[in-house]
């Protein structure tokens, strides 16, 4: 057990389809799930101090986080069809079934967690209340690009190591909204992050056809200046949910104002 604030939290894990996935759970409160972005890690989220979930907690929110598979403390497959949006959302809806989700429960996303969220929203639409999609992955005509270098940097990793892949990707720009932010090597083990990165190349959002009928409220919030995560992206994810509003970050603070927003956003009435 450790704490949050002042709030005890309990781990657990889930074993599915192969993988261990592990969580933390305060045990109180109207429940909601978050889901990371890829690479990272509960953890390791928490030590870039990138989002800020204390609001979330502090408005009462039973605020469930874990680490999708192969991340962090859950284990991996060496499958890449496991590291999909649509596998990853059928890991999510086991989790909603081992925590006895008895109803509708909010649900948080950020990249790739926000496609898990999202696919899951799709396939079970009445397991959710509400959707918070944080910087939204690129997708559908942007997507394919990403996808190819998705591509050549598992072939990368798997010819020279995940160093030379991690020195590529140490000359791009960053967006000021993630300006100082430390950064760390990615969770998944070396000999699983092929497999992460085909799995992620072979997904996209839900086709904006099956979004249209998506009867929640949602919440996304993007930052500008990111091509993995284009405004552009979250904007046509706006246009294609039919209660959705849209916040773009462009320095760290607002970043740093999201929780706040999302403690809002879950709180707020039923319509």
């Amino acid at each position: 057990m450790r704490a949050e604030g002042n709030r005890p939290v309990v781990g657990g894990s889930l074993r599915h389809r192969g993988a261990e996935l592990v969580y933390d759970d305060p045990g109180r409160g109207p429940l909601a799930v978050y889901a990371h972005g890829g690479f990272v890690s509960q953890e390791v989220e928490d030590r870039m101090g990138l989002f800020d979930w204390a609001p979330v907690r502090e408005a009462g929110q039973r605020l469930v986080r874990y680490d999708a598979r192969g991340h962090g403390r859950s284990t991996g497959t060496l499958s890449d069809a496991d590291y999909t949006y649509a596998s990853l959302a059928d890991d999510l809806l086991a989790l909603l079934d081992h925590l006895g989700a008895a109803g509708p429960v909010g649900a948080m996303g950020a990249s790739m967690g926000c496609g898990t969220v999202l696919h899951a929203a799709v396939r079970a639409p009445e397991r959710f209340s509400r959707l918070v999609l944080l910087i939204p992955p690129t997708a559908w005509a942007t997507r394919p690009a990403h996808a190819r270098d998705n591509l050549e940097a598992a072939d990368t990793v798997e010819r020279e190591g995940a160093a030379a892949w991690l020195a590529a990707g140490d000359r791009r720009s960053r967006p000021a909204a993630v300006a100082g932010v430390p950064e760390f090597p990615p969770t998944p083990a070396e000999r699983v992050l092929p497999c992460v990165l085909r799995g992620l190349a072979q997904s996209d959002l839900p086709a904006p056809a099956d979004l249209v009928a998506l009867d929640l409220p949602a919440l996304v919030l993007a930052w500008a200046d990111d091509p993995g995560h284009p405004v552009s992206s979250a904007e046509a994810l706006v246009r294609a949910l039919p209660h959705a509003d849209l916040y773009v970050a462009r320095t760290r603070a607002d970043v740093h104002g999201w929780g706040a927003r999302v403690a809002r956003f879950l709180a707020r009435p039923e319509p």
